[in-house]
């Protein structure tokens, strides 16, 4: 049997079976999420008496690359509020796991603290692998590409030569 409404919960909260949040709720959680953002890379100087400074409505955020709110998906996101909302606990999960990865990784690119062990997340999303992939991933990843694209093996030698720069901008 499968239910079609939300459940009440012990709290009074309304969400769907399943571990489904409504849509209500998803807004209220990725905008508290937006704040989180602000805080992480700005400090309170990202914030004034009457929400987000002036200064930081100016400035790119993570938050803004990764969910759209509108009840239209614009398509400049990565996320749409529908496509949220349809998502179980352990996906909202990792979405959210995604996007604070991301948020530290702009954090620490910013402030000149690159770890070693971090990756550009968009260029590991072209070679393909998970935002929190290691570097033997990265390198079984390459040879895999490499052996596709190398203009010897009947290859596409321009999207070679982008392999080989992103790849030296992983590795570097």
């Amino acid at each position: 049997m499968v239910l079609l409404f939300p459940v009440k919960t012990y709290k009074g909260e309304k969400h769907m079976p399943n571990g489904f949040y409504t849509r209500e709720e998803i807004k209220r959680k990725l905008r508290k999420l937006k704040k989180v953002e602000v805080k992480i890379r700005f400090g309170n100087s990202g914030f004034s008496e009457n929400g987000l400074s002036e200064n930081i409505k100016n400035v790119k955020l993570v938050w803004d690359e990764f969910f759209d709110l509108n009840e239209v998906y614009k398509g400049h996101s990565k996320y749409s509020l529908a496509e949220l909302s349809a998502m179980g606990k352990d996906a909202l999960k990792d979405v959210i796991s995604e996007f604070f990865f991301s948020v530290y990784y702009t954090y620490y690119k910013e402030n000149g603290i690159i770890n070693t062990c971090l990756y550009d997340p968009d260029i590991l999303k072209q070679f393909g692998l998970p935002y929190d992939a290691d570097m033997d991933a990265i390198k079984k990843r390459f040879r895999e590409l490499a052996k596709k694209y190398h203009p010897d093996t009947g290859g596409d030698s321009t999207k070679f030569i982008e392999l080989m720069e992103n790849y030296k901008k992983l590795i570097k």
